[in-house]
């Protein structure tokens, strides 16, 4: 230490003056210490490693061999000679063998993002944050699209991977951006692109091509299975999710009331990290392609004729719809998350989209009408399952067949018709306190309880005969002033 003397700079330093004069005039510790090359104990693969081990390695051209294998293997060939204690040692010595002998490795490339060029879009799996709508576990995917050089980005949450879902996620990132980038990069999702089968490649379907020509924005897509190639947007994923747990853990509560709340909770997370990046997003912006005059449509059009058991048929699944169209021909708009029914133009039902080959979405307000008419059809409706609303009318048809047998699906339809002419919610709470008390019970006594009672004319209370002449006397005195005025 300049400045200091000898002894005090060895006390500063926490050492002895002979320690302090020896580094000073000499190398120090670490400068003279040696590698060691040389055993400190017997090789305990020596006489297997060259004859064995070595042959094995070299015919796993991919290094995909592992130690755990081999250990387990020369345990078999040598009986009481190896263990599982001598798997780190193994597990150094392949790793020096590859470094040295061993196949190459995949090298990767850091690319330039030039401003204005491209982003990256995906979807991942959001489940592991432990999400729940009303107490109940919600799988849900997040879309996510990245602009490769400023970092700005745009989150949703998607219910599946489906043309329509990345169509909604893509357009509103566009537009809530303000511009188009030259390129969008993506996997090979079957969302936008299909197999081919002379070549086995894949290529864009017509949906997502048209969708790009709309916005005059070219594709790029990663090579199968080489997820890094789409790496801003993988790496995305991980800090999204990351962000998203850190904010439900401030939040103190991973539950929600609805959907919506959650899909805004996201947003306004997403928003707050774009803050991060204005500055260069405001240099990008001037690289960025002009947007379209509008959106194309969020929906699939679709026709159906509506069938005689009040359904129709759209992409593969069954929606139930009112009776009274049966015969009719509607309109279908099939968004990402639910559908809508037209009829000449017309609204007429609005219900939640079903996903998984061959599922159903039957509203049971939609045959309840007819099926109280004919309730024998229940025990073998093949849409029965959808005549459950809650889990109260489950269990109730359950403990009434227990008690009435066959007759139980006569009783459970006209409860259902109960529900369906009144009010659902006050029929579950009457189906739960019947079914708390433990005793048989039947469509009437649900009745009783659940059905509004009638309002109750007030009773007119007459303290008497009305005189008359109190009216003549206010009158003689309005009169009277009228003339004192005049």
């Amino acid at each position: 230490m300049e400045g200091k003397t000898q002894e005090t700079a060895a006390a500063m330093a926490g050492m002895c003056v002979r320690s302090a004069r020896k580094w000073q005039s000499g190398p120090l510790p670490s400068e003279t210490k040696q590698e060691r090359w040389w055993r400190t104990r017997p090789d305990p693969f020596d006489g297997v490693w060259d004859e064995e081990i070595e042959p094995l390695l070299r015919d796993d051209p991919k290094g995909k061999l592992k130690a755990t294998t081999i250990i387990e293997w020369l345990e078999e060939q040598h009986p009481g000679r190896f263990s599982a204690s001598q798997l780190r040692t193994l597990q150094r010595r392949l790793q020096d063998w590859r470094a040295l002998n061993g196949p190459d490795q995949e090298v990767y490339f850091p690319q330039d993002h030039p401003p204005g060029r491209e982003a990256q879009f995906d979807f991942t799996h959001g489940n592991s944050l432990g999400v729940t709508i009303a107490g109940q576990p919600y799988p849900h995917l997040l879309f996510q699209l990245i602009l490769s050089h400023s970092g700005w980005r745009y989150a949703e949450v998607a219910a599946g991977e489906t043309f329509l879902a990345l169509k909604q996620g893509l357009q509103n990132a566009l537009w809530a951006l303000g511009g188009v980038p030259e390129v969008v990069r993506s996997d090979n999702t079957s969302a936008a692109t299909h197999e081919m089968k002379r070549s086995r490649g894949r290529a864009l379907n017509d949906n997502y091509a048209a969708l790009l020509d709309h916005y005059g924005v070219r594709s790029t897509r990663i090579n199968p299975g080489k997820s890094h190639e789409n790496g801003v947007a993988e790496h995305a994923h991980y800090r999204l999710k990351d962000a998203v747990d850190q904010a439900l853990i401030l939040r103190g509560s991973r539950d929600f009331h609805a959907a919506d709340d959650y899909a805004g909770f996201v947003r306004e997370m997403v928003e707050r990290r774009n803050r991060l990046v204005r500055g260069k997003l405001e240099q990008e912006m001037a690289w960025l392609e002009p947007l379209p005059p509008a959106p194309m449509p969020e929906y699939a059009n679709y026709q159906s004729k509506v069938r005689r058991w009040s359904t129709v048929q759209v992409a593969g699944r069954s929606y139930s719809v009112p009776s009274r169209l049966i015969g009719k021909v509607v309109q279908i708009r099939l968004y990402s998350d639910h559908l809508e029914v037209y009829y000449k133009g017309h609204l007429v039902e609005r219900m939640e989209r079903v996903r998984g080959d061959g599922e159903v979405n039957v509203n049971y307000r939609h045959v309840i009408n007819s099926l109280v008419r004919k309730p024998g059809a229940f025990a073998r409706y093949r849409f029965r399952e959808q005549l459950f609303p809650t889990m109260q009318f489950r269990l109730t048809y359950d403990a009434l067949r227990e008690w009435r047998g066959e007759r139980a699906d006569v009783e459970y339809v006209r409860i259902l018709h109960l529900a369906a002419t009144t009010m659902e919610a006050n029929v579950d709470s009457a189906l739960s306190l019947l079914l708390e008390a433990g005793q048989p019970f039947d469509y009437g006594e649900v009745r009783e309880l659940a059905e509004p009672k009638p309002p109750e004319a007030p009773v007119l209370v007459l303290s008497g005969k009305p005189d008359l002449k109190v009216y003549d006397g206010l009158l003689t005195v309005s009169m009277a002033g009228s003339e004192v005025c005049g």
